[in-house]
């Protein structure tokens, strides 16, 4: 099969489908592999390094023209024209993006938005939300602790002690423990807050001290449970109990990391406005979730910019919305693992393309298929 992969043309995208590593196994199974020039650059990968593995060297038009073509972004409408109808494509698509899989499917391909794999123990080694995520979580510390003015660490000098930095983390899913765990190995002091009690233990693994807030009706319990390893909606008398006692916390702390995203809704307001006040000058807020807040606008933090750091209220708001591209070369490293084993699924030993609707995970990441949106 020939298999193009173009260079990302989002904004900020630094991330590339394939490496090396996945190249060498693709052509290894038969595949032409056709990347089109410089699409590792930002990842740290040169053209060379792809040629090494057996990838050829093509343009964007080559890259688009193939029978599969390998995307980290959703095609914009000028990419789209490029494929042929009936190709497939593979990448992270949105399928909550309305706009972007009906462009797709009127460009008569088949497309598979990995982000919709479920999380299930055989769909791991596919999770590019999970593979993302982990590192979201780890550059997000490392963000606030560059724009933080003292240290992590406690620290006992001849000119006195330093008191360690604490760290507050809001949402508990994969970025949240990679948080912890980041901050944990920089010294600080971690407490962490979620919807799920499940978590705890995790979080005390880690090294961190849960918030924890009572769940006192039968709906505020099961709530708590989530779906499918995400966090459902919770009840607004739980929402209000939990404000209290995070908002506590938020007051103490110096660095507040906010992860807390709900797929296909509106990130939950985690961090108030008068929360921020409440905060010491130079305090640091990293929200995960900015540009995701209602209509488009703040994040967990509804003073939050996306792709902008501003202060407010003495507080710097750091709104980076794709963490994992600032860390382009292991981010693309982990991405073009899932993608190549999302690939075992639906191509043949012998190289054909198959797409068995019976494989829960290829029926849950088909989008579009025969100029049709097949994921309502």
């Amino acid at each position: 099969m020939l298999i193009g992969v173009p260079a990302e043309t989002a904004a900020g995208e630094t991330r590339v489908a394939v490496t090396p590593e996945t190249v060498k196994k693709l052509v290894a199974s038969g595949h032409i592999v056709r990347i089109q020039s410089g699409a590792g650059v930002a990842a740290s990968v040169t053209d060379a390094a792809y040629q090494t593995a057996g990838a050829e060297i093509t343009d964007q038009a080559g890259a688009f023209s193939a029978d599969m073509v390998l995307k980290v972004r959703t095609p914009s409408d000028a990419e789209a024209g490029l494929m042929k109808a009936g190709a497939v494509v593979i990448g992270m698509l949105n399928p909550f993006d309305a706009t972007g899989l009906q462009r797709l499917a009127s460009a008569g391909v088949t497309g598979f938005a990995l982000e919709a794999a479920p999380r299930t123990t055989r769909a791991q080694s596919m999770d590019v939300l999970s593979s993302q995520a982990n590192i979201a979580g780890y550059k997000a510390v490392m963000i606030a602790a560059d724009r933080y003015q003292r240290f992590f660490p406690m620290l006992m000098t001849a000119a006195g002690t330093v008191k360690a930095a604490r760290v507050v983390i809001l949402g508990v899913g994969v970025a949240g423990l990679q948080a912890i765990a980041t901050a944990k190995r920089l010294g600080a002091v971690i407490e962490a807050s979620d919807v799920r009690p499940s978590v705890k233990e995790q979080i005390e693994s880690l090294g961190g001290k849960f918030i924890e807030v009572s769940y006192d009706t039968d709906e505020e319990k099961e709530a708590a449970v989530g779906v499918g390893g995400y966090a459902k909606p919770m009840p607004a008398s739980w929402l209000a109990r939990q404000q209290v006692e995070v908002a506590k916390r938020v007051a103490l702390a110096d660095i507040v990391i906010s992860t807390a995203l709900i797929p296909g809704r509106a990130a939950p307001t985690l961090i108030t406005e008068d929360m921020v006040k409440s905060m010491k000058p130079g305090s640091v807020i990293v929200d995960i979730a900015a540009g995701k807040g209602a209509d488009g606008v703040g994040g967990n933090c509804p003073l939050s910019e996306a792709d902008k750091t501003v202060v407010k209220h003495g507080v710097t708001i750091v709104g980076e919305t794709n963490l994992a591209a600032l860390v382009a070369a292991d981010a693309s490293a982990l991405y073009a693992r899932n993608v190549l084993d999302f690939l075992k699924l639906i191509v043949t030993k012998e190289g054909a393309l198959k797409i068995d609707l019976e494989d829960d995970i290829v029926a849950a990441c088909r989008v579009t298929q025969d100029g049709q949106v097949t994921k309502k």
